[in-house]
């Protein structure tokens, strides 16, 4: 996820209202929780953030220029008046916001401006932490801290409560499937992948995962199997399900990606095409959706969800896969 405010704000558009609003009335706070899961643009956010502080041409809305010396620096990561934490090892340590705290007595090199980003900032330190509290309770008015992590309970309440928190959603399907296609990504995967999961990041790696495009031909297999040879379904489960879908987490992503089949039908029957997920089998989905009833499609999906709940109670995979294909392969 990359971009300017303006463009930014498809993603997380309340946090991106009030950051931009507030750089454009020069009324930052002195200190930001980004809190929200991973993926959600909390990084991204936070560099465009201290490239619109620095920035020495700054244009309309607070966007940054892109162009001077300052978002330049930043860019490729030695501003020198921006610092960024990450933990050191499993944790943020103390002399980490000592070393911080030390980099803030100097002057600034090009202004008095100093902007620090603390990533996982729950994985601190209690002394870490304690060493921070005193920083943020004497604030310097051209200084600003952003305070990253997936954990906001973990953070220390009087360290909560210095900061004003923001809290990042979830990214929708449709955002996320934009900017696979952004990354080249087919259109058909890329709708596939954006229904699975939320995070960005994981979104990217599982659309360049050779084993889920792979799992996605399997299931769409399976499918051609159960609607046009249904005397071969349980030798397929036998000598290529099974093979493949060989962990549990893989047997979930299995029916997972198997459910979505079943849902699109369900899309097609009551009008909701643009919903439909696997849009390259539309035209064979839609013959089907015209065969069965929306019952016999909503029972479908029940027995899926049930292979899904009897997986995580130990069943053995090989029978519940073979009760599933028998059932669905019923009306």
């Amino acid at each position: 996820m990359t971009g300017k405010w303006g463009e930014l704000t498809a993603y997380q558009p309340r946090i991106i209202k009030l950051l931009s609003k507030s750089i454009q009335k020069n009324r930052l706070a002195h200190a930001y929780l980004f809190e929200g899961k991973k993926g959600t643009g909390k990084k991204e956010v936070s560099l465009l953030l201290a490239k619109s502080f620095f920035c020495t041409n700054r244009q309309d809305r607070g966007e940054p220029c892109e162009e001077c010396r300052n978002c330049r620096r930043i860019e490729s990561g030695n501003h020198p008046d921006l610092h960024h934490i990450e933990p050191d090892g499993l944790s943020i340590k103390k002399w980490q916001i000592q070393e911080l705290q030390g980099e803030f007595t100097k002057t600034g090199l090009e202004s008095n401006k100093k902007l620090y980003i603390i990533s996982h900032a729950d994985k601190m330190t209690t002394n870490a932490a304690n060493s921070l509290l005193k920083f943020l309770e004497e604030p310097n008015s051209d200084t600003v801290a952003v305070l990253l992590t997936e954990q906001v309970h973990q953070i220390l309440n009087t360290i909560r409560s210095r900061c004003q928190i923001l809290t990042f959603t979830p990214l929708s399907s449709q955002v996320i499937q934009r900017e696979l296609e952004k990354q080249e990504v087919p259109q058909s995967l890329a709708g596939l992948v954006a229904n699975v999961t939320n995070n960005l990041s994981e979104a990217l790696e599982l659309s360049q995962d050779d084993w889920f495009a792979q799992a996605r031909a399997k299931v769409i297999k399976l499918y051609e199997v159960l609607n046009t040879r249904k005397g071969h379904a349980l030798i397929f489960i036998h000598e290529q399900w099974m093979p493949f879908f060989k962990e549990k987490n893989m047997q979930e992503s299995g029916l997972d990606l198997l459910l979505y089949i079943y849902k699109d039908i369900i899309s097609i029957q009551i009008g909701n095409e643009d919903k439909v997920i696997y849009q390259d089998l539309f035209q064979q989905l839609k013959q089907h959706a015209l065969r069965i009833s929306q019952k016999s499609a909503a029972n479908k999906i029940l027995a899926i969800l049930e292979a899904k709940k009897r997986l995580h109670s130990n069943a053995s995979p090989q029978l519940l896969m073979e009760h599933l294909v028998l059932t669905l392969q019923e009306g």
